[in-house]
């Protein structure tokens, strides 16, 4: 948003000459009303005490102040107890359109992050069965949370953790192990815990075919080599269906190379030095008490075996290693009580708190005509994620998985997302993109072709208010893009998507574009189209959606 940070520079200047501090309290917001003006601003109410003055009187000398160094300020007026509502020129939001237009791809691309070397890890799922919705909602966040952050000057890396060591691997090679047994026609017995899905079988038939002997084989030996193909078999499933979803991780990384390469060493030795850590009953502690736990956590068990949380510090301590400067995982909302946890791993290895964040996912709710769809990955009894995204396209289920906040449930009815209506949420707003391009093609057809980026002659011609309303709106996208990038929320995104283009329906319906009253007219809104286009399209690139110009 221009106007915001121009505002701010004014208002920092003007703090600074009456000799006070920029105080942190500070709020500049849009009021609901748009009688009030563009923007209203608390300073004088905060500066008032440490000035002893009266609030009204000094916000009377600030908005002077204000209207006297910018031009493109037409109105700053006292209203309440202090505040300054304020008012921009109509010439300055008639700016936006050309600024839009010269930018193209790049509207709404900020230094907000400042460059800051960043990570988002996510899906991560075991590797022991095909994705199912849930990550597929995972995979929606974390990879248009990288999206943003990088449109807001964050230096992102994408990164899939393979939890390819422990108990749930082992079941997984006993699993295809038993099958193939079965087709093998030997008896065997099936454990409670084991995974039945039908890739299980087919798997397990694959294996048979190209090793025979397989089932006259030592069953150790055997479930090695099971759990070998499986994992990597599942795992080439996973990379095809996260593709097919736009959705790429720069980095596979191996549970099992942290041991390996020695980093779960190197973490028991940081928190070791930094005093963290003790050996009891032959077991090695992490004693988190000192950091706010309720408990201490053994880390390696008296038999030498590694917990999760070993494995975790050890991965997160080479991420640090690794230069990384903000950390960020996808999680599943299940795992809200191993945050605070995690966060005293990494206060011991010396690293801000607040250098590691995480995004929670809550459950997706799969219907089908109003009917609740179970699923349960070892039950084999769950709807894949390649599956839904056959059903209803990459587009609606990406946007789906976005148009709500990740930390809430989400109940994803299959047959409205395949609804070519209003009622459809993506669909509402790729028709606001399809729509404007079959303006400007009707446009072109009757020789109305817009002479390059060239608008500032006719857009003086732009008065309504639904004009100006969409000028404010396109105008926010900068500022809405850095707050979704700063605040790991890419579902703002979608919310200013749904908004621009319902207004954009409103407008359409309210004014006229083609048949306007003159030509000057009629050119001045083909440019205001032209950037509302651009807008959607690059908010949409941001969820990883396509914005069609046909529908």
């Amino acid at each position: 948003m221009r106007a915001k940070p121009e505002l701010t520079v004014l208002l920092k200047k003007i703090t600074a000459d009456l000799g006070q501090s920029w105080p942190d309290k500070i709020t500049l917001e849009t009021p609901k009303e748009s009688r009030f003006g563009d923007l209203a601003v608390n300073l004088a109410m905060l500066l008032a005490k440490p000035m002893k003055r009266n609030p009204r009187e000094l916000a009377g000398e600030i908005a002077q102040k204000l209207l006297e160094l910018n031009p493109d300020i037409v109105s700053a007026e006292v209203a309440g107890p202090g505040f300054i509502n304020i008012t921009f020129s109509r010439e300055f939001w008639r700016n936006t359109v050309p600024l839009i237009l010269e930018s193209g791809a790049d509207y709404g691309r900020s230094q907000a992050g400042g460059g800051k070397k960043a990570q988002v890890e996510f899906v991560s799922a075991n590797p022991t069965g095909p994705l199912h919705i849930g990550h597929g909602r995972g995979a929606a966040i974390g990879d248009s949370m990288a999206r943003i952050m990088r449109f807001a000057g964050y230096d992102v890396h994408t990164e899939y953790y393979i939890n390819d060591a422990g108990k749930q691997m082992r079941i997984l090679g006993l699993s295809v192990w038993l099958r193939l047994m079965e087709l093998a026609g030997r008896p065997v017995p099936f454990p409670d815990d084991w995974y039945r899905g039908e890739y299980i079988i087919d798997i397990a038939r694959e294996m048979l075919e190209k090793y025979p002997a397989m089932p006259d084989m030592a069953s150790e030996e055997a479930q090695a080599i099971c759990f070998e193909a499986a994992m990597q078999s599942i795992l080439e499933g996973i990379k095809s269906d996260l593709k097919t979803f736009r959705v790429g991780h720069e980095v596979w990384f191996s549970e099992q190379s942290l041991v390996a390469d020695g980093a779960v060493e190197r973490a028991f030795d940081i928190l070791t030095a930094n005093g963290h850590s003790y050996e009891q009953d032959e077991a090695f502690w992490f004693r988190t008490t000192d950091l706010g736990d309720d408990k201490d956590r053994v880390l390696r068990k008296s038999d030498g075996s590694l917990t999760y949380f070993a494995s975790d510090i050890a991965y997160h301590a080479d991420k640090f290693r690794r230069g990384f400067e903000f950390i960020i995982d996808v999680w599943g909302a299940d795992h809200h009580g191993y945050i605070p946890r995690m966060r005293a791993a990494i206060a011991a290895m010396g690293k801000p708190r607040d250098s590691f964040d995480v995004i929670l996912v809550q459950l997706v709710n799969l219907m089908q005509n109003g009917q609740q769809i179970a699923m349960s990955t070892r039950a084999g009894k769950f709807e894949t994620l390649i599956d839904v995204i056959n059903e209803v396209g990459v587009d609606a289920a990406r946007f789906m998985f976005l148009s709500r906040k990740s930390d809430s449930p989400l109940d994803f009815d299959l047959e409205l997302v395949k609804q070519r209506s209003l009622d459809n949420p993506v669909y509402y707003v790729q028709y606001a993109h399809a729509r404007i391009c079959s303006i400007q093609r009707r446009a072109n057809e009757s020789g109305l072709e817009l002479p390059g980026e060239s608008s500032g002659e006719y857009l003086q011609y732009l008065v309504e208010d639904a004009e100006f309303a969409l000028l404010r709106r396109l105008d926010a996208f900068t500022e809405l893009v850095a707050s979704a990038a700063q605040g790991l929320a890419p579902h703002h995104v979608s919310y200013y998507l749904l908004e621009l283009a319902r207004e954009l329906h409103g407008y359409y319906a309210s004014c006229k574009v083609l048949n306007a009253e003159s030509r000057e007219l009629v050119m001045a809104r083909l440019y205001l189209l032209s950037a509302v286009r651009r807008v959607l399209a690059n908010g949409l690139d941001l969820l990883g959606v396509s914005a069609p110009e046909n529908m």
